[in-house]
């Protein structure tokens, strides 16, 4: 008796290491491509428009964007910004300007809010880049902008809705983009560069790698649901704001000891509840309700405060 719980605490623990191996090493052949080929590209654009997920602005911030772009001007698109409340869209465009970020939009790509900010901060570009060139002499031409970001952060719906039609494959999943792609914004003298989302090819920080799957912005391949379902209630546990979650998560699942016990034993439950005690269903669900807004709309992160930036 005593070997067969050994067993199954060995196998858990090995369970939970595979996860993480995973999670990290996730960089599909067909985004080391991509990074390379965008790399290449980035040389000859005028401009970047970095797209982000409003609920992991952080998280979602590729480390070599900056590096890569070097002094081209930059737009930072924070989407799904309908996904949050106002007060943490509000302290993120603040922490943003900040920090030095002179150009940030809120957007909802889906349903097209914000978009217009976007194309007006766009042209705004546009005009500044086109205005150096008549300084030196050389005349006006299309300005070449790339929209850049991790997977299935909105990258595709936000040019689709910048050009007004369905220029680029898109779809709720990591991963549709697989190749580069130039499409030419309506009276405009701008081309939007749709490049597929890029991922650092190592995550050191596995605590953001976890986040990116309970936001889906990393493909399913990468980690168990269960795992992150239970994750994400301990990262909502932590949040600053869990007075204001919690209710939802208490409607949407219909446990009440939330705080009481761990996020692995929550999953546990509400499988034991919803899914015959098939935890993969459950977290599945769970993670799907946090993703499409029905537990709430909040942040997984908020900025860091003055003394831990």
């Amino acid at each position: 008796m005593m070997r067969a719980c050994a067993r199954a605490r060995a196998a858990d623990v090995g369970r939970r290491d595979a996860v993480s191996v995973r999670l990290v090493q996730w960089y599909p052949g067909h985004i080391a491509r991509a990074e390379r080929l965008l790399k290449e590209q980035l040389r000859g654009v005028d401009a970047v428009l970095e797209v982000r997920d409003c609920r992991l602005p952080l998280s979602t911030s590729h480390p070599d964007v900056a590096s890569w772009c070097g002094d081209k001007l930059r737009i930072v698109v924070l989407n799904r910004a309908d996904m949050v409340s106002d007060e943490e869209r509000a302290r993120w465009v603040n922490y943003m300007k900040a920090n030095g970020e002179r150009r940030v939009a809120l957007t909802d790509a889906r349903a097209g809010k914000g978009v217009r900010r976007v194309k007006e901060m766009a042209m705004e570009v546009s005009e500044e880049i086109n205005a150096k060139r008549k300084e030196k002499g050389l005349l006006p031409r299309p300005v070449r902008a790339a929209v850049v970001g991790y997977p299935n952060v909105g990258k595709s719906a936000l040019i689709n809705r910048l050009v007004g039609k369905a220029a680029c494959a898109s779809a709720p999943r990591p991963g549709v983009t697989r190749d580069l792609r130039w499409v030419r914004v309506p009276g405009s003298d701008m081309d939007l560069l749709d490049a597929p989302g890029v991922l650092p090819a190592r995550m050191h920080d596995q605590r953001a790698a976890s986040k990116l799957a309970m936001a889906n912005d990393i493909g399913e391949a990468s980690y168990l649901s269960s795992a992150m379902a239970a994750a994400m209630i301990e990262e909502m546990k932590r949040l600053p704001t869990w007075e204001l979650i919690r209710p939802g998560v208490i409607r949407r699942f219909k446990l009440n000891n939330v705080d009481d016990i761990s996020g692995e034993q929550f999953v546990q439950e509400f499988a034991n509840k919803t899914a015959g005690g098939d935890v993969e269903r459950a977290g599945t669900r769970m993670l799907n309700d946090f993703r499409g807004g029905h537990i709430g709309n909040f942040c997984l992160e908020l900025p860091p405060r003055r003394d831990q930036s």
